[in-house]
């Protein structure tokens, strides 16, 4: 039987938004972030991290650089109580510079199969989870897989520009969104 959890994009969302993060050192979690998390995992609800990488595709860093960078996340988040259950990434992009990654990847959001990977993996229904993010492409993922979609107004706020889509709540930031959704939820998985 599948469950429900929580996917979240990283840079805008848990992270402050900064031009393709190459550097560990760089990483800040966005204010309230680590404990917004931790009340997810304090009810038992699965948070899968969902995130492009195309920093990767375009030489600005490498997989081991985002290893740093993940090894960091999820550091800064175990400071405040809180881990990820799982985090996926796409280093493809169709314009790559980096020839191995030259590739219009289905798991490159707006494209759905890092979700997919969620309900394979860990058993995780997108069609009965949320999905939290700053982009258009991240909420036009989410909707392509039936997810509840929350649009937080950090990093892009929805101003990207990329995809005509509309999220089905927007709230300020991912504290919000958490409240928001253990509100509807009644905390329980």
């Amino acid at each position: 039987m599948l469950n429900w959890g929580v996917f979240l994009d990283r840079d805008g969302v848990i992270v402050e938004q900064i031009d393709h993060l190459n550097r560990a050192e760089d990483l800040e979690l966005i204010g309230g972030a680590g404990e917004a998390i931790a009340r997810l995992n304090a009810a038992g609800i699965p948070v899968i991290v969902v995130t492009n990488q195309a920093g990767i595709a375009k030489g600005y860093l490498t997989i081991a650089d985002l290893k740093q960078i993940h090894a960091r996340l999820r550091r800064e988040l175990a400071r405040h109580g809180a881990h990820l259950d799982a985090l996926y990434y796409c280093p493809h992009h169709p314009q790559a510079t980096v020839t191995e990654y030259l590739k219009d990847c289905p798991c490159r959001k707006p494209g759905t199969g890092m979700l997919a990977r969620a309900r394979d993996e860990h058993g995780i229904d997108p069609a009965l989870s949320y999905l939290v993010g700053d982009s258009t492409s991240d909420i036009l993922a989410g909707k392509r897989a039936g997810c509840r979609t929350i649009l937080v107004e950090t990093g892009f706020a929805g101003r990207d520009g990329l995809f005509e889509v509309k999220p089905d709540l927007i709230v300020a930031d991912l504290p919000a969104a958490i409240e928001t959704i253990l509100e509807e939820t009644g905390g329980k998985r």
